[in-house]
């Protein structure tokens, strides 16, 4: 009797190039640069359903769990998901410049921060009471609740809405 062992489940392998940005390298040889992770359920399963999608944002592979992978590329991913994940939630608008790119002083839940968005199209209401804004570098922050900001910043963030 010999020792037959399955093929693996997925077939692929992760690395960063230059630019920090994940390179997957599929079965058939062909490289994906710039492959991006998104869990499909982030709050309630994080171990399960993550997608690797390209830089048009197409699927390139799904990961029903990621304990099926070796620990090098679960090691990878669950770095780049934390990195992905990191979401600043701003308490105090200091300060926004109305010109494009408009400057932003904030305050939020990780300490002060001074970041630049590219558009008026990077600020966006979420749910009737909820806001996002997307940086320059790709830094979502969250505002869960716009009822509990200060009047002043209430005021600076309508001119965006």
């Amino acid at each position: 009797m010999s020792n037959l062992h399955p093929p693996p489940k997925y077939d692929f392998t992760l690395r960063r190039d230059a630019w920090g940005q994940l390179v997957l390298v599929d079965a058939a040889g062909q490289c994906h640069a710039g492959v991006v992770p998104i869990r499909a359920f982030p709050i309630s399963d994080v171990n399960h359903w993550i997608s690797l999608c390209d830089a048009d944002g197409h699927e390139v592979v799904c990961i029903e769990n990621l304990a099926d992978l070796s620990p090098e590329l679960r090691e990878i991913l669950t770095e780049e998901l934390s990195r992905r994940e990191f979401v600043p939630v701003i308490a105090r608008i200091l300060s926004a410049t109305t010109e494009e790119p408009s400057q932003w002083e904030v305050e939020t839940d990780r300490g002060p921060s001074t970041f630049q968005i590219n558009s008026e199209d990077d600020v966006r209401r979420l749910e009737p009471h909820q806001a996002s804004i997307l940086d320059s570098h790709a830094v979502r922050y969250l505002i869960p609740d716009i009822r509990r900001l200060d009047a002043a910043s209430r005021r600076i963030l309508d001119h965006f809405l």
